[in-house]
């Protein structure tokens, strides 16, 4: 198979994860023989020094003419410092997503048996923990009409979602749920938000397409509690955008890492494929970051966007061996055992998909 993959490194720790990842795909790529071609482009801070623009046009071309985005991360110390900057580097996520139409966005959660102690709450409380959260990424909040009045002492930001926005989320999430342990949560603030009202009634307009899965309905501040107290209840969540970013990243504590997340944004156009974890400034060019979402990315890459699930599997048994095996960073490694660098694990998965079967 050709594939033709945008690679997207963006700002701080995401060159380095993002090379890491690519030896885990030119390893799939040489033990079940695929050509793979890569396209870099910039996104970011990095792309705002070269061309004024966190997402230009040449790196949206870029992405149209690929099979799939491969994306590090983005966020600069010198935006974050500054609540007067214009143009920011996390407007070229939401213009990627908002041009390419990327209104899914999957995050898997679980658990790896070596690592269970890890997390912060208590093994009982995440042993076997398995759900996936499908977040809106288009609507919301993030993309409704903003700004200030009274001389900019008064801020406000809407939140507008369509009946279409809705609906076509919420099939998304009722397929996987039909295709996992068919169980949906719908997470919402219906008693509280009207633009919630809509997503509640929507969706249960929709339940009786996909009559084998039981949907169930949790307000949002119910679902952050019951993710830290029951992960295990989960099998598919579904919200809007603001409490979509808000959950996932607090679900990181389940699996212990947030290094150990992957994520893929499905839609209109070309998937990308990326960590949770952001840009990480303080680590940029130490050779000390996480490499396995990224890897754990790619490997999602394999099974959504070319339907490759070997592959994927390949790539996932190789993570697993490398936390069994204790090849790990700085941030999962056990206090008192060999920490390795990013490049040391990514080189450790390659070797392992090539070698094993």
């Amino acid at each position: 198979m050709n594939i033709r993959i945008a690679l997207l490194p963006g700002d701080g720790i995401g060159p380095e994860v993002v090379s890491q990842a690519t030896k885990a795909i030119d390893a799939i790529a040489r033990k079940f023989s695929h050509e793979v071609s890569y396209s870099p482009a910039l996104v970011g801070a990095c792309a705002i020094d070269k061309y004024g623009d966190p997402f230009p046009e040449e790196t949206f071309q870029v992405c149209l003419k690929s099979d799939a985005v491969l994306f590090g991360a983005v966020g600069d110390p010198r935006y974050d410092n500054d609540p007067t900057a214009k143009v920011r580097p996390e407007g070229g996520l939401l213009s990627m997503r908002k041009k390419l139409g990327l209104f899914a966005n999957l995050r898997p959660v679980e658990t790896f048996s070596a690592l269970v102690d890890r997390s912060p709450l208590k093994r009982e409380i995440v042993q076997g923990a398995d759900l996936l959260c499908v977040r809106e990424l288009t609507g919301g909040m993030y993309f409704g009409e903003k700004g200030r009045r009274d001389g900019g002492d008064t801020a406000y930001d809407t939140c507008i979602y369509s009946r279409y926005e809705i609906e076509r989320i919420v099939r998304l999430a009722l397929r996987y749920a039909s295709q996992r342990r068919k169980h949906l949560t719908v997470v919402d603030k219906a008693n509280v938000l009207e633009s919630s009202r809509l997503w509640r009634q929507v969706a249960k307009e929709l339940e009786g397409e996909y009559p084998d899965v039981t949907v169930d309905y949790m307000f949002v501040d119910n679902a952050a509690m019951q993710l830290i107290r029951c992960p295990s209840f989960f099998d598919v969540l579904v919200t809007e955008n603001t409490f979509g970013d808000i959950l996932t990243d607090e679900a990181s504590c389940i699996s212990g890492s947030m290094g150990l997340l992957a994520s893929a944004s499905i839609g209109e156009h070309t998937g990308v494929y990326e960590p949770i974890h952001g840009s990480y400034p303080q680590a940029a060019g130490k050779n000390i970051a996480n490499p396995l979402a990224t890897i754990l990315s790619a490997a999602m890459m394999f099974e959504y966007a070319f339907s490759l699930k070997e592959e994927g599997t390949a790539i996932r048994k190789a993570v697993e061996a490398s936390i069994t095996e204790g090849i790990l960073t700085e941030d999962l490694a056990p206090k008192g055992s060999k920490v390795h660098s990013t490049s040391e694990v990514g080189d450790w998965v390659a070797s392992y998909i090539l070698e094993n079967n």
